[in-house]
Formats: C-alpha cells, sequence, structure tokens
C-alpha cells in the first residue's frame, strides 16, 4: 500500500504545470517562438548585477564548506538580521533575527506555516481568486480550505460572505497581495476592516486567528502612489510568507522566509512549530550560497519596468478586442473572463491559435483565465493577432 493522496497529486500535476509541460512538447514540434506560453508565473527579466556580483565575490572569498555547507536549521543568522534590518527601514517596524525562519521559497513558507499551525478540525479561508496550491498545502496538513467568493467586479474583500465565513473552527486566513492570478492590491481600508473583523472574531471565539500573508509579489507593483499595506502593522496576529522568487528574478534558487513578529500570541510557540514543522517536512535549511547572496542584496529589486510595459500593452489591446478582466495593480497576470461560462473549452479555442491560458476554475473563479505577461514583450506583440483571431471567433470583432 502507498498513499493515495500522494498518488493522485503525483499523477496529477497543476492545471498551470500541465499546460507548461504542454507547451514544451508545442515548441518541439513547431518551434518555440511559434508557441505564445503565458502558462506559468516565471519572471523573464534577468536578476540584477548586484546578485551575479554577489554571487562572483561569494565565491573567490569564500571557502567551499561556507558556501556549500549547512547553515542553522531557521538559516544563516547574517542573511536574518540582513533581512530584518531590510524590513526595519522598510517598514518602520524592531524585527531581529529571530523573528526570521528561512525557508526554500514562498511555496515551502506556506506549507510550513499552515503545517506549524494545524490540528484537526481546523479550517483556513482564502479570498477567490488563489493560487491553486493553497489548497494542497491545506488539506495534506489534515485541514480544510474555505473560499470566501470577492466582490465580482473588483476582486475586493467581500466583508459580508468573510464574516460568514468565520467560524469557531478558522484557524488562519490566507492573504495574497498583490493577488496571483488577478494583480488586485488590498487597499488599506480593506486590511484595516479587515484586521477589525479578526481581532472580534478572536475575542468571540477565546483563540487567536492567524493571518497568513503570502507576499511573493509586494513589490511587482506598478503606481508609485499606491501602498501595499505591511500586514504586521495591522493585526497582531500576523505571520509573513516571501519568497525572493519574483523581487530578484530568483525563481530556480528557492529562497523565502517566515517572519513571525514577537508580537503575535504565543510567538516563542509559534516559532518553535515553524521550526519543528520544516524539521518533519524536511527542509534541513534553505540553499546556503543564496542565503548569503540574500544578506548582500536584500532589499533589492529586479527592473520591474519590463512587467508594467507588457501589462499596459496587453491590457489596451485585449479590451481593444472585448476582452474583460478587472486592471491588475501588481503581479504579472492578467485575469481575464473567458468568452464562454466552460474556461476550459475556452482555452482549448485558444490553442488552436498557439496561445496557451490557465483556466480559472482551480483559481476558486470559474469562467475566468488566468494569463502570465512575464514573457518577452515580442512575444506579446506577436500574440495579439491571435488574440484578435480567438475574440473573433466570438463575435467581439
Amino acid at each position: 500500500m502507498i498513499s493515495e493522496t500522494m498518488c493522485r497529486l503525483g499523477k496529477h500535476r497543476s492545471v498551470i504545470r500541465e499546460i507548461f509541460e504542454y507547451s514544451k512538447q508545442r515548441a518541439a514540434e513547431i518551434g518555440a517562438g511559434n508557441v505564445f506560453d503565458f502558462s506559468i508565473g516565471n519572471p523573464n527579466v534577468p536578476a540584477p548585477d548586484s546578485v551575479k556580483a554577489a554571487v562572483r565575490e561569494l565565491l573567490d572569498t569564500q571557502d567551499d564548506v561556507y558556501l556549500h555547507g549547512y547553515t542553522s536549521a531557521q538559516g544563516d543568522s547574517e542573511t536574518r538580521r540582513a533581512i530584518a534590518e531590510d524590513l526595519n527601514r522598510r517598514f518602520g517596524t524592531a524585527f531581529h533575527e529571530n523573528n526570521l525562519y528561512m525557508t526554500c521559497g514562498a511555496a515551502a513558507s506556506l506549507k510550513i506555516c499552515i503545517t506549524a499551525l494545524c490540528v484537526p478540525g481546523d479550517e483556513f479561508l482564502t479570498f477567490t481568486p488563489f493560487f491553486p496550491e493553497y489548497r494542497v498545502f491545506v488539506e495534506t496538513a489534515g485541514a480544510v480550505l474555505r473560499e470566501v467568493a470577492t466582490e465580482p467586479d473588483s476582486f475586493q474583500i467581500d466583508f459580508g460572505r468573510l464574516e460568514a465565513a468565520v467560524s469557531e473552527n478558522t484557524k488562519a486566513v490566507i492573504v495574497n497581495s498583490p493577488n496571483n492570478p488577478s494583480g488586485v492590491v488590498f487597499r488599506k481600508e480593506s486590511v484595516r476592516r479587515l484586521a477589525e473583523l479578526l481581532s472580534v472574531k478572536e475575542e468571540e471565539y477565546g483563540h487567536p486567528i492567524y493571518l497568513i500573508a503570502d507576499e511573493p509579489y509586494r513589490e511587482l507593483v506598478y503606481d508609485s502612489s499606491l501602498e501595499v499595506p505591511y500586514l504586521t502593522k495591522y493585526y497582531r496576529d500576523t505571520l509573513v510568507c516571501y519568497s525572493y522568487s519574483k523581487s530578484l528574478s530568483l525563481p530556480g534558487e528557492r529562497v523565502g522566509y517566515i517572519l513571525v513578529p514577537d508580537e503575535i500570541s504565543d510567538a516563542g510557540d509559534i516559532y518553535a512549530a515553524v521550526c519543528g514543522a520544516g524539521r518533519a517536512l524536511g527542509y534541513v535549511c534553505a540553499p546556503s550560497l543564496f542565503q548569503h547572496v540574500i544578506a548582500k542584496c536584500a532589499g533589492q529589486v529586479s527592473d520591474l519596468s519590463v512587467y508594467k510595459k507588457n501589462r499596459d500593452l496587453l491590457y489596451r489591446a485585449l479590451t481593444d478586442y472585448g476582452y474583460d478582466c478587472v486592471y491588475p495593480d501588481g503581479a504579472f497576470y492578467l485575469f481575464v473572463k473567458a468568452m464562454e461560462e466552460d474556461a476550459g473549452a475556452f482555452c482549448e479555442k485558444a490553442k488552436k491559435h498557439e496561445l496557451l491560458l490557465v483556466p480559472g476554475d482551480d483559481f476558486g473563479t470559474p469562467g475566468y483565465v488566468r494569463i502570465a505577461y512575464c514573457v518577452t514583450t515580442d512575444q506579446i506583440t506577436r500574440s495579439l493577432p491571435a488574440f484578435r483571431a480567438l475574440a473573433e471567433e466570438y463575435g467581439k470583432l
């Protein structure tokens, strides 16, 4: 006997990965330049020169044991200290190295946090649309994921639905802003109201209800006047999950962190549970070389202007062609209404034009498709006739 759950997960990849694998197959058949793959959130801008310089300096000046050996399980102390100092400088906080636990990216951060908090009977809430792996992380920890529908025209929080969803069994609410797949940023007023509601519910039920802030896209916001609220400043019981995959264009290096603030309820035990969950899940330590790189590059970002250019180009063109989508403030996705009720069928028709899009059903929002515009601007420009032809099939032009 083997685990049926793990076997099922292994046999059926996420819909994003299925389309990504189809893209590689199709590229081998007709050439990569003829396939318009918008399936996966893989940054296409290079890491900053400072990252390359840091790697070279470390390789030239440090011994191999330091660079490639184990760090402490919770991460290199210099790295955690550098991250804390960067956060304090940017957000006016007072974090220190022992608030941080280094991880293999945001996925590991989320899975560790959920496992650390979870006991039988727990429920985790998240807002639609949401990253599909949340369900995997929650359910394999033995809990239940409850979807809370957002406002249909804006994807902002619907507080009536949220209040109805919170119960005595609610352990945490997962918040992703800027959002994958919509690009929406939750406004400061919504964050304040969310904090107030959860504080009332904590008092009512007599136990903490945690906020888990999933923040790999925090820096990917294209209006300089738009603030992405830092949730620890609004709600005491907040844990932050972060990754350098997007901000520094390092998705394959698998480095991120969990932040456990001192003010969180039972902070010492929560941090210990995070360490214990990392141990139980087999995360001995995050990749050592890139922990040391982060120590030198914390707070820096890649050239994100390319994503703004891509967003503006694609959004203007698609809306001109009759597509309907909420304007994305950040991340690098458009979440677009399919031109028929069945988003999967719409994506199959798009394939005939070599457009590879992701149906929104697994994101908790049927009838939509996700378009990842973290591709070359040239690919977007060349894909526009295909998007136009697809709209024409549906009588939009």
